[in-house]
């Protein structure tokens, strides 16, 4: 599974983006898939998280109420929408596929990455 992330950039305090993920066959519409976040100096960490149907997503508690995942499995697509930003947003993101239906918040348990998109936050 080869995963394609994009649309981050550069946004103000209080704006939003949206994140697509999209993957290379459909292996990955049998999976869970997560986005995880890493900035500078810091440890790669959990953002949020979407079974293989879509019907159960779960999301770290920086960022809930404030971010979206949702997932089309016909297009082998994941986004992230991503409202009321924060400069301690700015990060690296990167999607992932799990290796199960259903995926935890563990980096370990995700096989596959994407690139990565840079977003930044400006305050």
């Amino acid at each position: 599974v080869q995963l394609q992330a994009s649309g981050g950039g550069l946004v103000q305090a209080g704006g939003s983006l949206r994140l697509s993920c999209s993957a290379s066959r459909r292996t990955s519409s049998n999976n869970a898939v997560a986005w995880f976040r890493q900035a500078p100096g810091e440890e790669r960490e959990f953002v949020a998280g979407i079974s293989w149907r879509g019907e159960s997503a779960n999301y770290a508690d920086s960022v809930k109420g404030r971010f979206t995942i949702s997932r089309d499995n016909a297009r082998n697509t994941v986004s992230l929408q991503m409202d009321a930003l924060k400069p301690e947003d700015t990060a690296v993101y990167y999607c992932a596929v799990g290796r199960y239906p259903y995926g935890d918040r563990s980096p370990s348990s995700y096989p596959y990455w994407g690139q990565g998109t840079l977003v930044t936050v400006s305050s």
